[in-house]
């Protein structure tokens, strides 16, 4: 097996980006800070490029790529997220971009992708295999395949935000993130081991995705049907060969929440904090109300992943929550 990717290369991924992506800001919550007896830092990478910290990843994969691969282009698939990344940094590098991507992705992912300048070929995720998809355009049409979690450039240049969230408020008791290949997770786990080295590192799932706990806790790469859940940015099958490895290496647990708990979630961000959060970007707070007699006194990091909702789905679930509460 090749090398795995090392902090080195999280600091080697925020040289390239330096200028490109944003330095997003880190905020806190006193009502939640006295609700959980804890202190919690959210980074926000709801208010990166493009909505989310995919945007660090992709910028950082395709600045090394060669003339030759820069002239052909580029091919990825994602559920959202990736795609407007990889979209955005082709048009900010020069070069084109080939999306595959579900057809039942929230239309707003789907909009900003094409409004990116990237080209989309749509897909039914329950019924088609987009890795095969994307390896066959990229066969065809000459175009270099980026994953959106299993590729060390990606991986590393997500580790950025967790190195720029500690260097911001220091060493921290533990670090939450949400967990779909492992991209975000394998990264923030490099920064923190050399920034925060005692910290417990916690990925968050859906319970109804939680293919990345049974990896971690069996010791072995599960794969399980496309999960059920509002949480569409972690719909994975299973984690990344490059990303478990770290993981396992370098992770202390991997837990889950609930849908409920990822609106409840939504619902506190928008009314206390003023921020609209996807659900997916929900799941390390989640996690740590859940687990929250464990982190009393505590100083706890969190990554907020991303914030591209569409606002309709958010006010037809923030409303569902608040009927359910009612009766």
């Amino acid at each position: 097996m090749t090398a795995l990717p090392t902090y080195d290369d999280v600091v080697a991924a925020a040289r390239r980006i330096e200028g490109h992506a944003h330095r997003t800001p880190v905020l806190t919550s006193r009502t939640l800070d006295e609700m959980l007896g804890a202190q919690v830092f959210f980074k926000c990478e709801n208010f990166q490029r493009m909505g989310a910290f995919k945007f660090r990843g992709a910028f950082n994969a395709l600045s090394r790529f060669t003339p030759e691969q820069r002239a052909r282009g580029v091919v990825a698939f994602s559920s959202g997220n990736h795609a407007q990344a990889i979209a955005l940094s082709a048009r900010i590098l020069g070069m084109s971009a080939v999306i595959v991507m579900p057809k039942d992705a929230p239309a707003a992912k789907i909009a900003a992708t094409r409004g990116y300048g990237g080209e989309v070929v749509l897909f039914d995720r329950y019924t088609e295999d987009r890795e095969q998809i994307g390896r066959e355009l990229a066969e065809s049409r000459g175009l270099t395949l980026i994953p959106p979690y299993d590729h060390a450039d990606v991986l590393c240049g997500q580790g950025t935000a967790a190195k720029e969230l500690i260097e911001e408020v220091g060493a921290l008791d533990a670090m939450f993130t949400p967990l779909g290949g492992g991209g975000l997770l394998s990264g923030t786990a490099l920064a923190t081991r050399a920034l925060s080295p005692a910290a417990k590192i916690y990925g968050v799932e859906p319970e109804a995705g939680n293919d990345g706990q049974q990896s971690f806790r069996g010791g072995q790469l599960v794969r399980i049907d496309t999960p059920r859940t509002i949480a569409d940015g972690v719909q994975t099958q299973q984690l990344g060969h490059i990303t478990f490895a770290l993981i396992r290496q370098l992770v202390d647990d991997v837990v889950t929440v609930s849908d409920a708990e990822l609106v409840d979630c939504m619902s506190f961000f928008a009314s206390r904090m003023k921020m609209l959060v996807e659900p997916t970007g929900c799941l390390g707070l989640a996690a740590v109300k859940r687990m929250k007699d464990q982190f009393r006194g505590q100083r706890i990091g969190v990554v907020i992943s991303g914030g591209n909702v569409d606002l309709a789905r958010f006010c037809e679930l923030i409303g569902e929550a608040g009927t359910q509460r009612a009766a």
